[in-house]
């Protein structure tokens, strides 16, 4: 028996060391260094990040940054399993969809005491992504990166047809006699990609008509409104007319590699999706600002960086996540050219990553910027609006009663969310 226990002791031992080595102690340190744990999915960003935790370093030597890339597919998961277990990441990254999911459960720690001890200016940040990481009056998330929607074309496709490159002026009504005009049926070339898709679809097209999916109060549903019928139906016209591919057509093949394989002529798309696109098309892409409806509008979504509600490592969580989404941090993150910085004035290096595109359109386009539509809930309710919309698509059911369905159960939801 007492051989056995030794024997049990011993492992409990080298458990415990083992934990030790993989999660450092308690009070966020390990081997006398301070220890901060990041967490984020994209390694395309990681010679970015190691320039910037090098700056960090500078000022805080004695402080080790720890990062884990975790694949899109498993991190959010892995992420409020961690969290929830109290042995989740210091430093992590949190997009709009999530957000108040994570700031209503404490995940994420609120930034105004922080703001307020350092005195941080937050007007450097786009309005719309303050906006969108606010939670109950206090800013949860210092922004990264943001994203906002344009108009891609193909000039080939243009110059062969002989007509004019989109421009600011464009609306609706200009779209759409240019989508006519480049529709090449004999050849299976459409004029213009109609997206089922929301964030460079129909957000923007209910924005655009005057309406909105989600009210500033985060309590009702803009689906079930003549803006969003009208939104709708203009853009089932184009796919009527054999402008552009029906709903099948984009489920069977993603619009981008519609669009990328030269099989149209105009695509709406998100300003990351530059790089993509450039090396499918080379200098036969070009960009414009979204044509306008009753108004302009574009979506506007962005990555933040967050600080786990439970950190040990607080002060120095907070001083690394203001090197990452500061004036220098930022500043790399745009030389990269892997997407536009969230600080303003930042972005030259970004501008300059694909020389024969007009990047500018994207911070432009900034001047009618949407937030991303969220609320405590967003999982659920876009689950419902997604069934919805894609089965009047499909042709299962008319947008006037498709609409009415996802407004009302996006409602019901709303009123079970917590204020």
């Amino acid at each position: 028996m007492r051989k056995r226990m030794a024997v049990v002791f011993s492992v409990i031992l080298m458990l415990a060391a083992v934990l030790s080595a993989c999660g450092g102690d308690a009070s966020g340190e390990e081997n006398g260094k301070k220890v901060i744990n990041v967490a984020l999915w994209d390694e395309n960003v990681r010679e970015t990040l190691d320039q910037s935790i090098k700056i960090f370093n500078q000022k805080h030597p004695n402080v080790e940054v720890k990062v884990t890339y975790t694949p899109w597919a498993d991190y959010w998961t892995k992420l409020k399993t961690s969290l929830a277990g109290n042995s989740g990441p210091d430093v992590y990254w949190m997009n709009g969809p999530n957000f108040h999911s994570y700031a209503s459960s404490g995940l994420i720690k609120d930034l105004s005491p922080l703001i307020e001890q350092s005195g941080l200016d937050t007007s450097v940040y786009n309005e719309a992504l303050i906006d969108m990481y606010t939670y109950q009056g206090k800013l949860h998330g210092l922004p990264y990166f943001q994203d906002s929607i344009g108009l891609y074309y193909n000039k080939e496709l243009f110059d062969k047809a002989g007509l004019a490159y989109p421009d600011e002026t464009w609306t609706w009504e200009t779209l759409e006699e240019n989508a006519a005009k480049l529709t090449d049926k004999a050849n299976g070339i459409y004029g213009y990609i109609a997206p089922i898709d929301s964030q460079i679809g129909y957000y923007n097209y209910i924005s655009q008509a005057g309406g909105y999916v989600i009210s500033e109060d985060k309590t009702t549903s803009g689906f079930n409104t003549p803006e969003a019928l009208e939104a709708f139906k203009w853009q089932q016209s184009l796919i009527d007319k054999g402008y552009s591919p029906t709903a099948q057509q984009q489920l069977e093949t993603k619009s981008r590699q519609l669009f990328g394989s030269g099989k149209a002529a105009m695509f709406p798309g998100i300003s990351v999706n530059s790089p993509e696109l450039y090396e499918l098309l080379g200098d036969k892409l070009g960009v414009a600002v979204l044509p306008a409806g009753k108004e302009k509008a574009s979506i506007v979504h962005g990555l933040s960086w967050a600080i786990n509600g439970k950190t040990k490592v607080e002060q120095e969580a907070w001083e690394l996540i203001q090197v990452l989404s500061g004036k220098e941090g930022q500043e790399l993150l745009a030389k990269s050219g892997f997407s536009m910085p969230a600080y303003k004035g930042t972005e030259e290096g970004w501008l300059k990553s694909i020389p024969s595109l007009d990047l500018q359109v994207f911070v432009d386009s900034l001047d009618f910027a949407v937030p991303y539509p969220v609320s405590q809930k967003t999982a659920e309710w876009q689950d419902a609006e997604v069934k919805e919309i894609q089965a009047a698509f499909l042709g299962k059911k008319s947008f006037e009663e498709a609409l009415k369905n996802a407004g009302d159960q996006m409602n019901a939801i709303l009123a079970t969310e917590t204020k």
